[in-house]
């Protein structure tokens, strides 16, 4: 694992060296955002595959309430009935979070990376970089330590968090807007009809999901933060753009690293 580190701090430096010219003492952070972007165009076939495949399962929902209607009072045989018909029609649940999973890798790496005091045995040079005045190896709490709130470093966090607001509302308004369209083209349940436990709750609270990022942008390095919030704001065009012929597909509510 320590050679790996050093083999990625190694990348992160000369990256930076060509970046240098364009973004003097912030050209390691333009590294990172760089990386994050390398990163998710080597993820984006999944992305359009987990679409391709929001796209199918959509297809299915007549068949599906066929088989609620069918098994309503038997809900072990109606979980085989569906289980049966994703196989047959080769559509898996999970390909939507594939993308998510193959980047955490890269987000713990970078993690790890800033927030180690040595490499290989030498100490990390890379903590000394910044971001304006923002340390990439620092937190939240820290900037707010060294000046406060609207301190140079504080203020480094204060456009992130900006950042990362205006995308949350976007995939905020968007996902209330497809649970709505969604709600009413779903047909009305029969009164007999069991309800999902927690399925009231989920659909409450999941438009929120997107600003728990604010929370993960506080409490990590800096350079980890750059990371998530580059990844955020790719995942909010690249789901409009994919999903966007889906009224009421539920791509855009699923978190994004």
């Amino acid at each position: 694992m320590s050679s790996f580190l050093s083999v990625f701090a190694s990348l992160v430096e000369h990256l930076a060296d060509l970046l240098q010219p364009l973004f003097a003492a912030s050209a390691t952070a333009a590294a990172i955002i760089l990386f994050t972007a390398f990163v998710r165009l080597l993820v984006h076939p999944l992305s359009r595959a987990g679409a391709r495949g929001q796209r199918a399962r959509l297809a299915l929902q007549p068949r599906v309430a066929e088989l609620r209607k069918k098994h309503k009072k038997n809900p072990e045989m109606l979980q085989k009935a569906i289980m049966e018909l994703h196989r047959e029609e080769k559509v898996s649940p999970l390909s939507g979070c594939l993308p998510m999973l193959f980047q955490m890798p890269a987000f713990f790496l970078l993690y790890h990376v800033f927030s180690s005091g040595s490499i290989g045995g030498e100490p990390n040079a890379l903590l000394g970089h910044t971001l304006g005045a923002a340390p990439l190896s620092d937190t939240f709490k820290d900037a707010l330590a060294h000046g406060g709130l609207f301190g140079a470093q504080g203020l480094v966090y204060v456009a992130l968090f900006a950042l990362v607001a205006a995308v949350a509302t976007f995939n905020y308004r968007r996902t209330k807007r497809q649970m709505a369209l969604s709600a009413a083209a779903a047909p009305a349940p029969a009164a007999d009809q069991p309800q999902v436990p927690g399925m009231a709750a989920m659909s409450k609270y999941m438009p929120l999901m997107s600003f728990m990022t604010l929370f993960s942008v506080a409490f990590v390095p800096l350079a980890a933060a750059l990371y998530v919030v580059t990844s955020t704001t790719w995942s909010a065009v690249e789901r409009a753009v994919l999903y966007r012929d889906m009224p009421y597909g539920t791509g855009a509510a699923l978190p994004a690293l």
